[in-house]
């Protein structure tokens, strides 16, 4: 008989995930990938920061494609894969939580990622704040996030954990696509894109990821 899911502090919860996260694929991984790539465009010798980077996926990547990128993300676990991967000495990984502000510079960074990692950030504002901080003027901020109408089917960050069986899942706040708008416009950033991409599976005709490129607005 299948076990309830159990819900951990998000920290914790990615951490028990670390050692899983990168066996399985699914659709929203993939199409994360693929918008990351067309988001954020050439980075070649642009500082890029990658905020909520997981195992480094899209920080090596980047750091591959000529960025001089600097990563961070609370989850010691998860940071611990992205440090054992091929490439991952391009990379400056720094653990940090995101609700704090961040240990970087002003005006430093020409890009800034932050993928799936918004649903475990209480307070939205603080962090548009430090991306507009962080970003040089006229550098962009690119967001990419579950869409908050998959909360309504109950759907969030989560894993099977072999070890108990259970459906683990990363404590998350069911933001609206308003927070996350109105986060980056208080925080002086432009929105110059904003996409919905539906879900062809098991949601389908449903909203599956929502992604923001941002402009500093000073420029």
């Amino acid at each position: 008989m299948p076990q309830s899911k159990l819900i951990l502090p998000a920290q914790q919860g990615y951490d028990r995930w670390a050692p899983h996260y990168d066996r399985k694929g699914n659709r929203t991984v993939a199409l994360k990938q693929r918008e990351i790539g067309r988001l954020m465009g050439n980075v070649r010798g642009r500082k890029v920061a990658d905020l909520g980077c997981g195992t480094g996926t899209n920080a090596i990547a980047l750091a591959a494609a000529g960025a001089d990128v600097t990563a961070l993300d609370f989850s010691p676990g998860m940071l611990a894969q992205a440090r054992q991967k091929p490439g991952a000495g391009r990379v400056r990984f720094i653990e940090h939580d995101l609700e704090r502000p961040l240990p970087l510079e002003t005006d430093a960074f020409d890009k800034a990622l932050c993928a799936l990692a918004l649903e475990h950030v209480a307070k939205l504002d603080g962090v548009f704040a430090e991306m507009a901080r962080i970003c040089r003027p006229g550098g962009e901020a690119v967001v990419v996030e579950m869409h908050p109408a998959m909360f309504l089917k109950g759907v969030s960050a989560h894993f099977h954990d072999p070890a108990t069986g259970r459906d683990i899942r990363p404590r998350s706040i069911a933001h609206q696509l308003s927070d996350l708008v109105m986060g980056a416009v208080r925080a002086g950033l432009r929105v110059v894109e904003m996409n919905e991409f539906f879900d062809e599976g098991k949601y389908a005709g449903w909203p599956l990821l929502v992604t923001l490129r941002l402009k500093h607005a000073a420029v």
